[in-house]
């Protein structure tokens, strides 16, 4: 059995806000918030649901998966393969969009409810060595959350190591599903949560219809494509700057401790240039 790349745009969106599997998400909040007893959550309306896109290749309608559960809280769930510029200001504006979005002006401000943003990142964000983290508006003397409404949960997948074997706890247990399930052959034998088993048969590629898989390709493609782009704007900076620099006499130890390069590299870059 193959399974999908979780953490594909599409794959992602069509397991996490599947209309008709909702036990995936609601067993993936409980997970990453710790919820337990009465403060589970037990039913979700999905906000924006999983659409194929209309074209193979175009980009999905939906940028990231939310809810709202029968209390009224509104969950986040995001996905990014690569940091954007701005990131922590775009996690906050949408989160504060989300929060001042449930009143109209002169309804009362009781009427708000949480909005929790749980975001899923492929790269490492924070100083602290944990892969799960979590953020809330305090107070810097006290540590007194005051402010409870508005909460933060990160997973940073690169700092998650654990082996299938390792694997105690079920926020461990889909934090594992979403970085390795592509290079899995089957399902691990320590998974007895009705909503991450239920995730696994959605991600095998065998329950895929043909024009969900093209998409899921197509998708693939075109994240590749993008990758593609930065890293070679991000070589011709480089380029830019080990040129300048040389061009003014800077000796190549300094370059390369400049550019983050082996002296060799910074010569074969500058040899490179110099064939173009």
């Amino acid at each position: 059995m193959k399974f999908v790349d979780v953490k594909n745009d599409v794959a992602f969106r069509k397991i996490f806000g599947n209309e008709n599997k909702k036990v995936i998400l609601i067993s993936f909040l409980n997970a990453v918030l710790g919820l337990e007893g009465q403060n589970r959550v037990k039913e979700v309306s999905l906000l924006n649901p999983f659409q194929l896109p209309r074209i193979a290749g175009e980009k999905s309608s939906i940028i990231d998966v939310r809810a709202t559960d029968e209390k009224g809280a509104t969950f986040i769930v995001e996905m990014q393969v690569a940091e954007p510029s701005g990131f922590d200001k775009r996690v906050l504006y949408y989160t504060s969009k989300d929060y001042a979005g449930q009143i109209n002006a002169g309804d009362d401000y009781p009427l708000l409810r949480p909005v929790y943003f749980i975001g899923i990142l492929d790269f490492n964000y924070f100083i602290g060595k944990d892969y799960l983290s979590s953020h809330s508006i305090i107070d810097e003397a006290t540590g007194e959350n005051g402010f409870k409404d508005l909460k933060f949960r990160f997973i940073e997948l690169k700092k998650f190591n654990k082996k299938a074997f390792e694997l105690k706890t079920i926020i461990d247990m889909w934090t594992f599903f979403i970085k390795n399930a592509e290079d899995l052959d089957v399902m691990p034998d320590n998974v007895d949560d009705e909503g991450l088993k239920e995730a696994y048969e959605e991600a095998a590629q065998h329950n895929w219809t043909r024009e969900a898989y093209d998409a899921y390709i197509y998708s693939g493609i075109r994240e590749q494509d993008e990758k593609g782009r930065v890293e070679l704007a991000e070589r011709r900076r480089i380029e830019r700057v080990v040129k300048q620099l040389y061009q003014n006499s800077v000796p190549l130890s300094i370059i390369a401790i400049s550019v983050e390069l082996t002296e060799q590299e910074v010569v074969e870059m500058l040899e490179n240039k110099q064939d173009e």
